[in-house]
Parts: C-alpha cells; sequence; structure tokens
C-alpha cells in the first residue's frame, strides 16, 4: 500500500503580504502529479487545508480543482481538518464526496470510522482524526479531562477498538492533527497550548503501522513509524532553513515500511541575513541572496534613515526588517531599570533614545522636541489636577 503523506496547505496564507496562490496551485499541480507518477494508493492531508475558518473564494476553487483532479485519477483521498480550518464547513457535502474517493474526517465522534483500503496483502484501516480542540470535544469522546493527551488518547482508544474487531493482519494508518513531544515548531503555527501544555506523548501511538501528523511546518521524524510531513511552503523566515516535502510511504506485508521525502517546489529561496546596512548594501558574500525574500537584522547602533528603501534597491525581496543594535559590554550586562535609578524624566527620555539606538542619545534638536514633550505632559496633568 503506497500513500502520500501531505499537511498544512494553509490555502489563502499570504508571506509578509506576499500573494501565494500561484505558488501554492504549482504545489497541488506538482501533488497530482506525485499521485499519477508513484502510482499513489491513497493522498493522505493531516490538517489545516486552508488557513482560516472562513476562507477566500480563490483558495476554495483551489481546493475544489485539486479534489477533482485526485477523483480524476480514481486515487482516494483522506483529510482531516486541523485547527486553522473550520471542520463544519471543510465537513459539508462529506458524505457526496465519499462517493467519489474523497473522505473527509471532521467529526471527532467518527474517530473510530476508518476507510478500509486494500492491496494484495490485505486490508488497511486508515483512521482520520480531526484536530480535537479539548474543551469542545471531551465529552464527546468521554475524555473525562480537557487536556490535549486526554482527548487523543480518547480518540485512540476508539481506533484500537475498532482494529481488534478487524481480521488478523490488518494494517493501521492514522491520521492526526497535534503537537506530539519531539517535534521542533516555528513561528508560524498557531499556538494550541491549553492548560500550559500543548505537546502530547508518542506513545499514543504505539502499534500503529504509520501516523500521519500535521500542525508543525517543518517536516521531521518523530519516530520511524510517526512523521510531520509539514507544510509545502514556508509560512515565516523561521523555516528558512527547511526543506519543502511530502512523505511517500509504503507498507507491505506484515510490518514492513519505508518512507520516501519527496521535495515540493520552491517558488522563491528565503534567507535571513545580518549586518550593518552598509556592509549588507555592498558586501559581495551577500550576492546569493539578491533574488531572494529576505528578513534583514540590522545592527547599526542608530538607526539608518530608510532603511527598507534603501535595502530593497539591492534586495527588491526584501519583505522582513529586524533592528538588533550593537551594544557596548556594559549595556548588554546592565538592566534596563537599574540604568534608570535616580534619574529624572527627561534624563530617563535620553536615556531610552540612547537604548535602542546602542548607546547613542538624542541630539540638541531632538532633545528639544522631548523636552517640549515632556512639558506638555505635565501642564495637562497640572490642568487636570486643578479641574478635580
Amino acid at each position: 500500500m503506497r500513500v502520500l503523506h501531505t499537511s498544512d496547505w494553509h490555502l489563502g496564507r499570504s508571506f509578509h503580504r506576499v500573494g501565494l496562490l500561484s505558488a501554492q496551485e504549482a504545489f497541488l499541480d506538482h501533488l497530482v502529479e506525485t499521485a499519477r507518477e508513484r502510482r499513489v494508493d491513497a493522498v493522505l492531508v493531516s490538517g489545516d487545508v486552508y488557513d482560516r475558518a472562513v476562507p477566500p473564494l480563490s483558495a476554495v476553487e483551489l481546493y475544489d480543482d485539486a479534489l477533482h483532479r485526485l477523483a480524476g485519477l480514481g486515487v482516494p483521498t483522506l483529510m482531516i481538518s486541523g485547527n486553522h480550518d473550520s471542520a463544519r464547513r471543510l465537513g459539508v457535502g462529506a458524505g457526496l464526496m465519499e462517493r467519489a474517493g474523497i473522505h473527509l474526517r471532521t467529526d471527532p465522534a467518527r474517530c473510530g470510522e476508518p476507510v478500509v483500503l486494500a492491496d494484495e496483502h490485505g486490508d488497511v484501516a486508515v483512521y482520520g482524526l480531526p484536530y480535537l480542540e479539548p474543551a469542545l470535544v471531551r465529552d464527546v469522546l468521554g475524555a473525562g479531562k480537557a487536556g490535549h493527551t486526554a482527548v487523543l488518547r480518547a480518540a485512540l482508544d476508539r481506533v484500537r477498538a475498532d482494529l481488534a474487531t478487524r481480521p488478523a493482519g490488518t494494517r493501521s494508518i492514522v491520521l492526526a492533527h497535534a503537537f506530539v513531544a519531539g517535534g521542533a515548531p516555528s513561528d508560524s503555527e498557531r499556538d494550541i497550548t491549553v492548560g500550559g501544555v500543548a505537546a502530547v506523548p508518542a506513545e499514543l501511538f504505539d502499534g500503529i503501522d504509520y501516523v500521519a501528523l500535521g500542525h508543525l511546518h517543518g517536516c521531521q521524524t518523530i519516530g520511524e513509524r510517526i512523521r510531520y510531513s509539514g507544510s509545502p511552503l514556508a509560512y515565516s523566515f523561521s523555516e528558512s532553513d527547511q526543506r519543502k516535502s511530502m512523505w511517500l510511504v509504503d507498507l507491505g506485508a506484515g510490518h514492513a515500511f519505508t518512507a520516501e521525502r519527496i521535495d515540493c517546489p520552491v517558488p522563491r529561496t528565503l534567507a535571513r541575513i545580518r549586518g550593518r546596512i552598509e556592509e549588507l548594501l555592498a558586501g559581495p558574500e551577500f550576492a546569493p541572496y539578491e533574488g531572494a525574500w529576505l528578513e534583514a537584522t540590522l545592527t547599526d547602533p542608530v538607526r539608518p534613515h530608510e532603511p527598507m528603501a534603501r535595502l530593497a534597491e539591492r534586495f527588491p525581496h526584501v519583505l522582513s526588517l529586524v533592528f538588533a543594535p550593537e551594544r557596548s559590554d556594559e549595556d548588554a550586562h546592565t538592566g534596563y531599570a537599574e540604568r534608570l535609578k535616580g534619574r529624572t524624566d527627561r534624563e530617563v527620555a535620553e536615556d531610552f533614545v540612547a537604548h535602542v539606538r546602542g548607546g547613542t542619545g538624542p541630539d540638541e534638536s531632538e532633545r528639544a522636541v522631548l523636552h517640549g514633550a515632556l512639558d506638555d505632559v505635565r501642564t495637562d496633568d497640572t490642568l487636570n489636577e486643578v479641574a478635580r
């Protein structure tokens, strides 16, 4: 049984205000072509199909087209809702779609109802566990507690109860959208912490032949049979070093298992560079990044004039600017509150300017503006006090 595991499409999402619809379309073209060329028996989509509960029409059209093409190939597709999706909206028409081989699992109550596929080695039971928001599904699943571990354990109890009724040798696949302990997050996943705990132990999935995870955007292996496919595109600069891919998984006779990474198309390279603005604008070592989507961290002690416009002359696709002024060793080890002790309001304001500039205080014209603003505030406070 050969399955193609993907997740976290986030259709409709942009990247620092740059639209990604064409890049997402290219990925879906790649997905359909891979399913055809590699003779895939099923496509698994482990949640976060859309980026938000009410996606834009362009994203819905892209999703609709992809499902029609997969159905046209005769490749069953199994899809769960993620924490970004509206489970109710994504699940509309699930019964009708099932007739075309598109199996949507968005209802937590159906965790124990598999899609049963078959090959020359017997049956494969595929269970879809949609994102389980603890407070909302605890009673549905009879979990008792409202934590991620409790509700996922309750869902897997239903999976194992169903598996126990299947013929001996039935292989199992579970799709889940969760933060499993041992996984490495990035900056672009939405926080799902409940009561200070978001991660669930990998041991919950013991005995499952393959666990197709979604939620974390980096492709990674938690255990040989427990894997995140990651998102097909980068959605934050924290993912600039990630290799975006899908898993092509083969389940053979018994517990035979192999997995191969299939790279996804890259619309544009992501990069992070760091230094003073003049270094970034002139340094030959930064030439490879001139065509990349770029995050630039400026270390100038004083914030440069119009830094974004100046950087864009060399790096036309610079999207993000971060300021991290170089500081002296003394400033780096002295707390800000400590440096304010015994200072007047004017001195505090001037110290703040020096603090954010890495030690360079205001010039005479800036000092006059600061003092004038402070005088105006004092005047307003006095008038308010008199009015009382």
